[in-house]
């Protein structure tokens, strides 16, 4: 399974970017999608996950209100809305999928990752 994310790029405060994230390769069942960020000499931070079904999401709190995550299952891409941009937000954001965690909660708990699409928000 290989990952591509898309979509990153520079915005000023306010703005706002749509991240795809397109899955190829082996067809896996897999339980969840993640997307998480990280910036220079820190550890990867959740943004928000969705579930297989789509039914459950969950949200950072620090995002929640201005991020929306969805999946189109019939293109095996997902999507992180933004809006709302803070220069906090800047970061590299990758997204991630768990095959054998049911409901991961951390990043090790994803097997799957893409190589990630930065975000610079200026203020």
């Amino acid at each position: 399974l290989q990952l591509v994310e898309s979509g990153g790029g520079l915005v000023q405060s306010g703005g706002s970017l749509r991240l795809s994230c397109e899955a190829s390769g082996d067809t896996l069942e897999y339980h969840s999608v993640g997307w998480f960020r990280q910036t220079p000499g820190k550890e990867h931070e959740g943004v928000s996950c969705i579930s297989a079904s789509g039914g459950n999401t969950n949200y950072a709190d620090s995002v929640k209100g201005r991020f929306t995550i969805s999946s189109d299952n019939a293109k095996n891409t997902w999507y992180l809305q933004m809006s709302g941009l803070k220069p906090d937000d800047t970061a590299v954001y990758y997204c991630a999928v768990a095959t054998e965690v049911r409901r991961p909660q951390l990043p090790y708990e994803y097997e799957y990752w893409g190589r990630g699409t930065q975000v610079t928000v200026s203020s």
